[in-house]
C-alpha cells in the first residue's frame, strides 16, 4: 500500500469513528423515528451539518479522496465536535496523504542527553513519535526500569506496558495508562502512516493483547502535553506525579517527557528518597 493510500485509509477509519462517538441530540439533530443499526451520526447527517454532499463524506470514509481542504477539515472537526488534539490529527493524516513526512532519525543529541542528565532531582526520558524510549537519565531509570538492560528493538513504552508485567505493575491504574498510551501511539500514525517500525508495533501487540486490539479499534487520539500518574514503586512505595512534555528544538518526532512533584508533597520526598537510593552502589533496578 502506498504512502498516499495509507493515509487515506488511516483518515476515512478515523472519521467513521467519530462519527460513531456522536450523540445526534447532542448536535442539534432531532430523533426522526428511524431505527439506527449502528451508534452516532449517520453519514448524511454529517453531511449535512458539515456542508458537504453525502457522496462526499462516503468518498472520504472510503479512503477515495487524495486531496481535502483545509477548509472541509475544518468543518468536519466542528460538526464531529473534535477535541483540539483530534482536530490537529485529522489535519495531520490528511496532510500526511499529500505529501510524505520525512522520518526522522531517532538518535539523541548529546545536548539533549546533557539536557536529560541535568534533570537531577525529576525522572526524564526522550520520547520518539512510536513512543520509542530513545534517552533518559539516571531517575528516569531507577522509576521505571533499567532501560539499558532492555534490547533497542524492545525499548518503547507502549510495548513495555503490554508485554512487561513488571512495568505493568508500576501503575496503579494501569487500564487507564494504557489506553492512553494506545491514543498517543494512535497519534504518531499521523506523522507517517505508512512508518513501518510503528506498523511492525501495531502488529505484534495487536496480535499478543485482546485489549491493545480493542483499544486500537476505537480509534481514539490524544496528545502527551501534561497530566498526572500514580506508580506503585516496588522501592519508593506509592506516589503520584504530574508529567508534561517538552518538543526539542525543531524536532517534533522527539518529545523530552518529565515527572515531577511539587515540594514538601510526599511524592517529592519519595523522589528524593528514590534519587539517593538509585546513587548507592547496592541498588537494584526494579
Amino acid at each position: 500500500m502506498s504512502q498516499r493510500n495509507a493515509s487515506n485509509t488511516t483518515l476515512g477509519d478515523f472519521l467513521r469513528a467519530c462519527r460513531a462517538r456522536v450523540n445526534p441530540g447532542d448536535v442539534g439533530l432531532q430523533d426522526d423515528g428511524r431505527h439506527r443499526r449502528v451508534p452516532g451520526l449517520r453519514r448524511e447527517e454529517l453531511a449535512q451539518l458539515a456542508n458537504v454532499s453525502v457522496d462526499y463524506v462516503v468518498r472520504l470514509e472510503q479512503g477515495r479522496t487524495v486531496h481535502v481542504s483545509t477548509a472541509v477539515l475544518e468543518s468536519l472537526a466542528r460538526a464531529l465536535r473534535l477535541r483540539p488534539d483530534e482536530r490537529a490529527y485529522l489535519l495531520r493524516v490528511a496532510a500526511a496523504g499529500a505529501a510524505p513526512l520525512a522520518s526522522a532519525p531517532g538518535r539523541i543529541r548529546p545536548q539533549t542527553q546533557a539536557l536529560l542528565d541535568g534533570l537531577q532531582e525529576y525522572p526524564a526520558l526522550l520520547l520518539s513519535h512510536r513512543l520509542d524510549v530513545l534517552g533518559w537519565n539516571a531517575l528516569g531509570a531507577a522509576l521505571l526500569t533499567d532501560f539499558s538492560a532492555v534490547p533497542e528493538p524492545q525499548r518503547n513504552l507502549v510495548r513495555m506496558a503490554f508485554l512487561d508485567p513488571a512495568f505493568r505493575e508500576l501503575y496503579v491504574d494501569w487500564r487507564t495508562v494504557a489506553r492512553e498510551c494506545v491514543a498517543y501511539l494512535r497519534m504518531g500514525t499521523a506523522r507517517d502512516p505508512q512508518d513501518p517500525r510503528l506498523g511492525a508495533l501495531v502488529k505484534e501487540l495487536a496480535d499478543a493483547d485482546a485489549d491493545f486490539r480493542r483499544w486500537w479499534s476505537d480509534h481514539r487520539v490524544r496528545t502527551r502535553a501534561a497530566g498526572e500518574k500514580t506508580f506503585r514503586h516496588p522501592v519508593a512505595g506509592t506516589m503520584t506525579l504530574d508529567f508534561q512534555s517538552l518538543v526539542v528544538g525543531d524536532d517534533p518526532d522527539q518529545t523530552v517527557f518529565v515527572y515531577t512533584a511539587q515540594p514538601g508533597t510526599p511524592a517529592h520526598e519519595a523522589l528524593r528518597f528514590l534519587a539517593t537510593w538509585s546513587a548507592s552502589p547496592a541498588a537494584a533496578r526494579p
